[in-house]
């Protein structure tokens, strides 16, 4: 009872009024159980407003996003049951959960290895048969997925300091794809939305502050 009262506050307190407004993604966070993907020495945040660390001894390492961060950013991606969705940066599995529940297929990489089979482990649990995860030892995530290119959606699930050409060419036509970018102290959550062959339109969602992702390039840093 605790927990689902947990649950219904996480939503109603901090979801909702962050303008996630969707019914069935209100309906999904309520369905899915969270707590499920919380690593052992975190349950206690399982439902608050924070990121949760990912591994031990790595405050500053892979984290889970907040919940309405998570929310908005599932929100402003629209899957719809026929499409295919790639995720970079698998983390415990619970954005790929949520994702698994909205599309026909979810393929989410992970650069560490310890992520990813934790991961799998708590998607099986779940019983989510329609995602997979893929080590980053066999795929590098900045490139993607080309071979099972194009996809209806990608999501970049911690921040980048810019979205790489090559991923935001693995969307097909009207495709959409969402990621944290820019740098501390403020990065931007933006929807990228594959308009032409060589054209795509963004728009910026709102402002917050992700674990950087791996592998991905930062900006050169001049000194004089």
């Amino acid at each position: 009872m605790k927990t689902e009262l947990a649950r219904f506050n996480m939503i109603e307190q901090q979801i909702r009024p962050w303008d996630v407004l969707d019914a069935q993604v209100l309906a999904l966070l309520a369905a899915v159980r969270r707590e499920d993907f919380v690593p052992s020495a975190h349950k206690a945040l399982a439902f608050v407003d924070t990121q949760v660390p990912l591994l031990p001894g790595q405050p500053h390492g892979p984290a889970m996003l907040e919940p309405k961060v998570e929310a908005r950013l599932l929100q402003a991606l629209q899957v719809q049951r026929h499409e295919s969705v790639l995720e970079i940066g698998a983390g415990s599995g619970f954005m790929a959960a949520l994702l698994g529940h909205r599309a026909q297929k979810v393929t989410s990489l992970e650069c560490r290895p310890e992520l990813a089979a934790a991961a799998r482990q708590n998607l099986a649990r779940a019983g989510l048969s329609n995602v997979r995860v893929v080590d980053c030892s066999a795929a590098d995530g900045a490139r993607g997925l080309p071979a099972e290119a194009p996809f209806d959606a990608i999501v970049l699930s911690g921040s980048v300091a810019d979205v790489p050409a090559a991923l935001l060419q693995q969307l097909k036509p009207g495709g959409r794809l969402v990621a944290v970018v820019g740098a501390e102290p403020v990065m931007r959550a933006r929807l990228y939305t594959r308009t032409g062959e060589a054209a795509w339109a963004q728009t910026d969602l709102f402002d917050t502050v992700a674990s950087r992702l791996e592998g991905f390039a930062e900006p050169t840093r001049f000194s004089f």
